[in-house]
C-alpha cells in the first residue's frame, strides 16, 4: 500500500511539474488565434502546370 500511494505521489510531482514546466515556457500563451484560425479562408493556391492557352499556335 505504500509502494503504491509513493508511486501516484511520484507520477503526481511529475505531471504538477511538466505541467509546469510548459507554461512558463510560452506553450499556453496563445488562446485567441486557435479559435479564430477557422473563420479564415486559405489562401487560394497557384497552380503550377503550364498554362497552354498562352502559346501561339502554329
Amino acid at each position: 500500500m505504500f509502494i503504491l500511494i509513493g508511486c501516484s505521489l511520484l507520477l503526481a510531482i511529475g505531471f504538477l511539474s511538466a505541467f509546469i514546466w510548459s507554461v512558463k515556457s510560452g506553450q499556453m500563451d496563445d488562446d485567441y488565434t486557435p479559435s479564430v484560425r477557422i473563420l479564415f479562408d486559405d489562401p487560394p493556391q497557384q497552380d503550377k502546370t503550364p498554362d497552354n492557352t498562352s502559346l501561339p499556335k502554329t
